[in-house]
């Protein structure tokens, strides 16, 4: 499941994705076979830690199972 983390917040993809013109027509972010299509990755998951990526409208998604 997708995340954005914003500051103290955990938000829906949802919530953020719904406005963005890089979005799918139902308002989700571009994800394909673990990869962000509509951003970069900024690291790889460790131990427990989610894989993060940075969308190009500047929010930071993290891939949580």
């Amino acid at each position: 499941m997708l995340v954005i983390l914003a500051d103290e917040q955990v938000l829906s993809t949802q919530q953020v994705c719904q406005g963005c013109l890089l979005a799918t027509h139902q308002g989700q972010p571009r994800w394909s076979q673990g990869n962000l299509k509509c951003g970069r990755k900024l690291s790889i998951a460790e131990n427990s830690q989610p894989t993060l990526f940075e969308c190009r409208m500047g929010f930071r998604v993290a891939n949580i199972d």
